[in-house]
C-alpha cells in the first residue's frame, strides 16, 4: 500500500456516508479507479467541485484494500462548453457510460484513456454529432472486434452489403442477411471511421447515416458487452 499520482476522467460518483463520495474514474495508468473522497459533499470541502463526473483531474491517492481514497485533487481540463450544451452533454455521458462499461478495476488502458479524453476535447470544440458513433466503432475495433466491411461476414461474397450483424461479426449480403439493415451510406461513413478518415467525419455534421451507425453501434457494444446501455438512448431525443 502507498500513495501514487494519477491523470483521470471521472465517469459517476455516488454518496457515501453523511459526507462523502465513491468517485470512479479511469485513469492513465491504473485503468478504472473506485475511490473514497471524504467530505467532498460538505460546502467547504476544497475539492468537491473538481471530482464531479466529466472533470479530468490529477489526483493524488493512498492503496486501499477495497476502495482507494483521494487525498489531493487538481483540475486540468472542466470541458465548460460541453457542460453548458445539453446536445454536447448529452454526447459525454454516453461516452462516460461506455467507457464505464469496458473497462475493468485495475487493468491498464492508456490508449483508451487518451480516446476518451480526445472525443471530450473534440465536443469542447464543437458539437460534433458523430462522436458517440464514431468513438464507439473505434473502441470496438481497439478492443478486439473490427468488423468485416468489404464482403459478407458470412458467406466471404464480394456482392452488395446490405445488413449488419454484431454475432456474424460485420455486414452481411442479400443472401445471408440478417440483423440490422445497412445502408450504403452508413457502411461508406464506418469505412470512413475505421479506415483512417476520422478527424473528416468529426467535423461534419448531422446525417440519416450517422443516427443509422449510431444505433448500430449501440446494438454492436451491447452485444459484446452482453448488458444494456442506458445512455446512448438520450442521442434518440436530441
Amino acid at each position: 500500500m502507498g500513495l501514487y499520482r494519477e491523470q483521470g476522467i471521472v465517469l459517476r460518483t455516488i454518496k457515501l456516508g453523511e459526507a462523502d463520495r465513491i468517485v470512479t474514474l479511469v485513469t492513465e495508468h491504473h485503468g478504472k479507479v473506485r475511490a473514497v473522497a471524504k467530505g467532498v459533499r460538505r460546502t467547504k470541502s476544497r475539492f468537491g467541485a473538481r471530482l464531479e463526473p466529466l472533470g479530468h483531474v490529477s489526483v493524488l491517492c493512498y492503496e486501499g484494500r477495497n476502495l482507494d481514497t483521494i487525498t489531493q485533487a487538481e483540475a486540468l481540463e472542466h470541458f465548460r462548453a460541453v457542460r453548458e450544451d445539453i446536445d454536447r452533454l448529452a454526447r459525454a455521458v454516453c461516452l462516460l457510460e461506455i467507457v464505464d462499461a469496458v473497462v475493468q478495476e485495475g487493468e491498464e488502458d492508456p490508449r483508451l484513456y487518451q480516446m476518451l479524453l480526445g472525443a471530450l476535447r473534440t465536443l469542447a470544440a464543437g458539437p460534433a454529432p458523430l462522436v458517440v458513433p464514431a468513438f464507439s466503432w473505434k473502441l470496438l475495433a481497439q478492443q478486439g472486434f473490427s468488423p468485416v466491411l468489404d464482403a459478407c461476414a458470412r458467406c466471404g461474397s464480394g456482392g452488395e452489403l446490405v445488413a449488419f450483424a454484431a454475432g456474424e461479426g460485420g455486414a452481411l449480403c442479400r443472401s445471408c442477411r440478417v440483423g440490422t439493415r445497412l445502408t450504403p451510406g452508413a457502411l461508406a461513413l464506418l469505412r470512413r471511421i475505421l479506415g483512417g478518415d476520422l478527424v473528416g467525419v468529426l467535423a461534419e455534421g448531422p446525417t440519416p447515416a450517422g443516427a443509422e451507425l449510431d444505433r448500430l453501434a449501440r446494438h454492436a457494444l451491447e452485444h459484446h458487452l452482453e448488458r444494456r446501455l442506458r445512455a446512448p438512448g438520450v442521442l434518440d431525443h436530441t
